[in-house]
């Protein structure tokens, strides 16, 4: 089975006679090239899905620092009986490492989710909510999957139902 949106296609078209071509003409076609296949490469669902994990991981890393930064309970109260320097430091490893946990948490929802609604609107040739639902509930399953089957289902309904109620609210009065 082949989807059209996974890898780019069209390096290898039919090209002008060279001879007639002027190095100008030559470069202009060499760079249209390029364009169109880096236009390709962008509409591809290992582009989007790829962009969407990094975006994730970056912004769930800022998500947990900020997090980490609210949460009294997360060092033991031993800490203040240690010296400025050391508190710092071990805030420091406290909150890089929330940092760190919540972006790939972020990052593993953003690759798996849009690189599912993107597979499902390419094998389908439609643009519809039916797409987030399907990849809610394959990020749901994915997510919950170290729990056993049970959990990877009930996890994909409710990550299923999220998405209806977000596409709902995004396409309101439409």
């Amino acid at each position: 089975m082949s989807l059209p949106g996974l890898m780019p296609n069209g390096l290898n078209q039919p090209q002008p006679n060279a001879a007639s071509l002027t190095d100008e003409e030559k470069a202009a076609i060499q760079q249209a090239k390029i364009v169109r296949v880096i236009g390709r490469m962008t509409e591809s669902c290992v582009f989007k899905s790829a962009m969407s994990g990094v975006m994730g991981f970056g912004l769930g890393g800022i998500f947990g620092l900020f997090m980490s930064s609210l949460d009294i309970q997360s060092t033991s109260h031993e800490i203040y009986q240690k010296a400025f320097k050391e508190q710092i430091r071990i805030q420091f490893k406290d909150m890089t490492r929330r940092s760190i946990s919540t972006g790939k948490n972020f990052g593993l929802v953003g690759l798996v989710y849009s690189g599912a609604e993107c597979c499902f609107e390419s094998y389908r040739a439609k643009t519809d909510m039916y797409n987030a639902i399907g990849a809610g509930f394959v990020t749901g399953g994915a997510l919950a999957m170290r729990a056993g089957p049970k959990a990877a289902f009930t996890g994909g309904l409710g990550f299923a139902a999220f998405s209806f109620v977000i596409e709902k609210y995004m396409h309101w009065g439409e």
